[in-house]
């Protein structure tokens, strides 16, 4: 059973019970507006209390005056929706349609517009909209444990494809599955969706540490990828491409580091400038793997830049959240 769930179901109770003792007409009522109120975030649950309150009062609006002119007859019904809709959409209140329908019949039922009747409506959405509120606001779960696991994950299947790319740089003929590049990808976006909504849970907006962490391994994943595509290039073992595999070695340890000491790059930098002062290729074959293994030392050296720009921010606040 979800937390949502227990949620709706607490609101909807109140709601119910309160519009019973304030002796409002239709306390059920109060209990269906409570449910469509609960939301998963706390700032999404205050847009689209808002949005559901705004649309209810326009929408009533609309509804007694069509009422007023035209009677009572279901087919006003149809108008109403022909009408109100895509006007609630250009409103940006798209999402209280729902809820302002159904006041709307509600008022339709009564076969009445007059001001009880209107503030029977009303008064219900206040209670139902309400009582969603106050259980959006008062707890939601806290995600930190789901992002320290899908964080280990990520740096644990980064690892493995490292150590992978590593032994096809030795051995072209290895044969590997890619499975871990699978792992990665599933658990850095499940990462970027659950962080997005424990930004949203946020009463004070800022910065979510767990975004900025994800976001990184998103696009050192990009890199990645594109390293995967100069090494499919290396069909034959050069002594150019041990030197690169001891890079992807050390990379194995350094992805599960908390710092960025820097010596990775430091090794890269010396294997680029021996790189330089190589003898020009001999064969077309030479030439194009020792083109994929520089192409391949750019993408390291991306793959590294994305690194030092997040470790940086990693010494304010966000270090202790993230650890």
């Amino acid at each position: 059973m979800g937390f949502r769930v227990i949620k709706t179901a607490a609101a909807t109770l109140a709601a119910i019970y309160t519009a019973y003792l304030l002796g409002v007409e239709n306390p059920l009522a109060a209990g269906l507006l409570a449910i469509l109120g609960v939301e998963t975030t706390r700032w999404r649950g205050i847009r689209v209390v808002a949005a559901r309150f705004g649309a209810s009062v326009l929408g009533l609006g609309l509804a007694s005056l069509l009422f007023g002119l035209v009677g009572f007859h279901i087919w006003v019904l149809a108008v109403y929706i022909l009408l109100a809709f895509p006007a609630l959409g250009r409103f940006g209140l798209k999402e209280g349609v729902v809820t302002g329908a159904v006041v709307v019949f509600h008022l339709f039922a009564r076969g009445e517009v007059t001001l009880h009747a209107l503030g029977t409506e009303l008064a219900l959405l206040a209670i139902g909209l309400g009582w969603a509120t106050v259980f959006n606001l008062a707890y939601m779960p806290k995600e930190n444990k789901a992002l320290t696991e899908l964080r280990y994950l990520t740096e644990h299947a980064f690892s493995e494809v490292f150590r992978r790319l590593a032994e096809h740089l030795r051995n072209p003929d290895t044969v590997w599955d890619g499975d871990e590049i699978l792992q990665a990808e599933s658990a850095i976006e499940e990462g970027i969706s659950i962080a997005n909504r424990a930004r949203e849970n946020r009463l004070i907006p800022q910065d979510e540490p767990w975004q900025l962490y994800f976001q990184m391994r998103r696009q050192q994943f990009e890199s990645i990828q594109l390293m995967m595509e100069c090494i499919a290039l290396v069909s034959r073992h050069v002594p150019q491409a041990d030197l690169i595999a001891v890079l992807f070695d050390r990379l194995q340890q350094d992805v599960r580091s908390e710092y960025y000491e820097g010596e990775t790059e430091r090794m890269l930098t010396e294997l680029e400038r021996g790189f330089r002062g190589l003898p020009l290729p001999r064969t077309r074959d030479e030439f194009e793997i020792r083109a994929a293994l520089f192409h391949l030392s750019r993408e390291l050296r991306r793959f590294l830049s994305v690194a030092v720009r997040m470790k940086k921010r990693k010494s304010t606040s966000a270090h202790a959240i993230i650890q």
